[in-house]
């Protein structure tokens, strides 16, 4: 066992990440997929 504890603190973060173009990139990836579902349904409705 040993006697260090888990300090967050020490825990430097190797890849710092970017939330804001995280949340941004999915909202773009999920918009896209469902305008490209939403198209192929209304045109496979109108044949």
């Amino acid at each position: 066992m040993s006697e260090q504890q888990y300090n967050p603190e020490l825990h430097i973060n190797e890849e710092p990440t970017n939330d804001f173009a995280d949340v941004a990139n999915g909202f773009m990836l999920m918009f896209g997929f469902v305008l490209v579902v939403s198209i192929l349904a209304t045109v496979f409705s109108m044949i």
